[in-house]
């Protein structure tokens, strides 16, 4: 969700006012949602009943004008330099896929199943930790374009890397999420996972690809360009109005349960700084160079929360527990990763002496 693009690696993307203030935008969602909620039910759970083979209808057009956008930054072509930054590479997607998924299933189950469950609904507890799960078992693809920028990362590692991360989540990310929902004892509705990691992975991927071969034939970079700043807030826009409605349909049980939010945000805080800083560190070992570490911290840290919060609403549905906690990943996105960035930053002379060593 940010205006960069994927295709010119030398351009530097910068973060727009949407972006930068996305926790605000999504705080005024959560207060608009409740409201709405209460005062007109009938519409959300109309809107909420509006499924065909367990897919609600309102969220998969949202989620479309959500993430084909996205995708359309990406370059598939860039998968060809990821043998030049490799380092960087192996370092990112060990954490990506290997550790954080798994780190984040072990926190779900310390703090939601244990630490927390006092304060917490007990029929909610197993779909706040599917929730976490979903938000950790894809790694984000448009923010890591600003992320990368902000600490002067190398552009083309960045692009190869959400490229590679996007081929790996077509066939990874139902397999990975069966796998730890298994682990966790929740069953796992096969067809819907299956039927979402299509409509909302593989369709867009491959629409969003046609699409941006399309307009760099006629038109070259420029009416990319041109289409993506065109998107930009239509994206942005299609987030927002699915959170609505999800904290339309969730409102009464946030109001009874305010501490819901504060208690989930736990464990996504600790993961984030946690693999951020396992993937910092592992580059420092490799001697990688902290342009292309910077960039790997980040990536290994962020989460694709717009796939999160579609997929927990196929799975489980507005007014599980799986949603809401997918939700609060997307509030404390932009604050957590800013702040990874500042630490990024200001540990260069760290990183740059153990670098030299290794």
């Amino acid at each position: 969700m940010s205006e960069a693009v994927a295709t010119a690696p030398g351009k530097a993307p910068s973060m727009g006012l949407f972006e930068r203030y996305l926790t605000l935008w999504v705080a005024l969602c959560i207060v608009v949602g409740i409201a709405a909620g209460q005062l007109v039910p009938g519409l959300f759970h109309a809107l909420g009943d509006a499924t065909v083979a367990h897919v609600n209808l309102p969220v998969a057009i949202l989620v479309w004008l959500m993430i084909v956008p996205m995708l359309l930054k990406i370059d598939l072509g860039a998968l060809a330099q990821v043998r030049a930054h490799w380092r960087g590479v192996a370092a990112t997607v060990g954490v990506n896929w290997l550790v954080k998924p798994f780190s984040m299933a072990l926190l779900g189950w310390l703090f939601i199943g244990h630490l927390f469950r006092a304060w917490l609904p007990a029929t909610q507890i197993d779909g706040y930790m599917a929730g976490l799960i979903l938000l950790a078992a894809a790694p984000c693809t448009a923010m890591v374009f600003v992320w990368s920028n902000l600490v002067d990362g190398e552009p083309h590692f960045t692009l190869s890397q959400v490229a590679l991360n996007d081929s790996i989540m077509v066939v990874a990310f139902a397999p990975l999420v069966g796998l730890l929902l298994g682990l966790s004892a929740i069953i796992v509705p096969w067809n819907t996972l299956i039927l979402s990691v299509v409509l909302y992975i593989v369709v867009p991927v491959i629409a969003a690809q046609l699409w941006r071969r399309a307009r760099l034939r006629h038109g070259g970079l420029p009416a990319l360009e041109r289409t993506l700043r065109t998107l930009a807030p239509v994206s942005l826009s299609a987030l927002l109005l699915t959170l609505v409605l999800l904290f339309g349909l969730q409102g009464q049980q946030i109001l009874r349960q305010p501490l819901v939010i504060a208690l989930l945000a736990v464990p996504i805080l600790i993961q984030v700084y946690f693999n951020a800083g396992l993937a910092y560190v592992l580059n420092r070992q490799l001697g990688t160079e902290w342009c292309v570490a910077g960039p790997s911290a980040l990536i290994g840290a962020s989460n694709f929360f717009e796939l999160a919060v579609a997929t927990a609403i196929a799975l489980f549905g507005f007014q599980s527990g799986a949603a809401l906690a997918t939700v609060v990943g997307v509030l404390v996105e932009v604050p957590v990763m800013l702040s990874v960035v500042r630490i990024v930053r200001a540990t260069r002379p760290w990183y740059e002496r153990g670098r030299r060593a290794a």
